[in-house]
């Protein structure tokens, strides 16, 4: 369970990383921020799996999952804020 929770912050963090990096490259904001942005948001994830891998060799399968769960929660739920935003006008 505990893999589960470390992947599901990791990818939460990843996911706030990429948005962060999506919206300076889609402002037209690209300098060491967007580059600090986008190596962070890449290495993240084989960061916290190597860690997982040396700590909790039994849980990487849960934090691969809660990763990848958590990424997909945060698109749809940020899709769906963004849709119904739009609604509005």
């Amino acid at each position: 369970m505990l893999g589960f929770v470390i992947g599901a912050v990791s990818g939460t963090v990843q996911f706030f990383l990429l948005s962060k990096f999506t919206g300076f490259i889609t402002g037209g904001k690209s300098g060491k921020k967007t580059v600090l942005f986008a190596v962070t948001q890449f290495l993240l994830p084989f960061a916290v799996l190597v860690a997982c891998a040396f700590l909790l060799s039994d849980e990487l399968l849960l934090v691969g999952i809660g990763m990848a769960a958590a990424l997909i929660v945060c698109a749809a739920v940020r899709f769906f804020i963004v849709s119904r935003a739009g609604k509005g006008d």
